[in-house]
């Protein structure tokens, strides 16, 4: 059975007793409300990881996600933070290929698929962001898109390694654009990455395998979106920042 799962990427926010306060917050309140079969995981920056997995402790139901991770396991590589470094404080998940990171710092498909080795060598499971643009969107090639972004990345992994990827799905035009994707669209392409995941591993492995929603979920929203056969959950933005509505959408199955 896929697991359900909530996913909070927190981005370049929160001080740090900011981040203690929403963090304990999230603890708590899952430990009170969160469903038993819903997967919680807070994706925080580097310098908050120690802090919010003391906080999270031996909680049964919360994860910490990093919100990326550099290849290489160690070296000369002034401001990167390294796979084993991450599991060495406890990390769960790492938020690899983010479209921000594609946009802002030219992440490639060459290096994501590094970085997918690296965190799988370790432990860990990548979260890995999949989406198109509003022009590749509007072209009609979201499928042509997200299909290379899956070969080109994920494709060398094993069928045993590719079941311990989270997949997720961004809208990327749906986000902070004032457009949106309606429940049938996220339905739609949800489905459509499964069927690709089946063309490669074939359709047991592609049903084990969670994809999430990324394209700005709501409290509002997430239980239309959730309600859809091939959305397992979601990647939070924005919502992830406030411990009430964050809370409220791991209740929304």
């Amino acid at each position: 059975m896929r697991k359900k799962i909530v996913a909070g990427n927190w981005k370049m926010n929160t001080l740090k007793d900011d981040a203690l306060k929403l963090a304990s917050e999230v603890v708590n309140m899952a430990k009170d409300e969160t469903p038993s079969d819903v997967t919680v995981i807070m994706g925080v920056p580097f310098i908050h990881l120690s802090g919010v997995k003391s906080l999270v402790g031996n909680a049964s139901n919360v994860f910490v996600a990093a919100q990326n991770c550099y290849f290489e396991p160690k070296g000369a590589f002034t401001g990167e933070i390294s796979a084993p470094m991450l599991k060495s404080f406890g990390v769960d998940y790492v938020i690899l290929g983010h479209s921000e990171r594609r946009e802002y710092f030219k992440e490639t498909h060459e290096e994501l698929a590094k970085k997918v080795d690296a965190v799988l060598a370790n432990g860990m499971a990548p979260i890995f962001c999949v989406g198109e643009v509003l022009s590749e969107r509007e072209a009609g090639k979201q499928k042509e898109v997200v299909s290379k972004q899956l070969e080109e990345s994920l494709y060398h992994l094993s069928a045993e390694d590719f079941k311990k990827v989270v997949i997720a799905y961004e809208p990327v035009w749906a986000i902070g654009t004032g457009k949106t994707a309606s429940s049938d669209q996220a339905q739609e392409m949800h489905k459509d990455i499964r069927d690709m995941l089946a063309s490669k591993y074939g359709q047991e492995v592609a049903d084990e395998i969670s994809i999430l929603y990324g394209g700005s979920a709501k409290p509002t929203n997430a239980p239309e979106l959730f309600a859809n056969a091939d959305v397992d959950g979601g990647l939070i933005g924005g919502a992830s920042l406030a411990s009430r509505d964050f809370i409220d959408i791991t209740k929304s199955y």
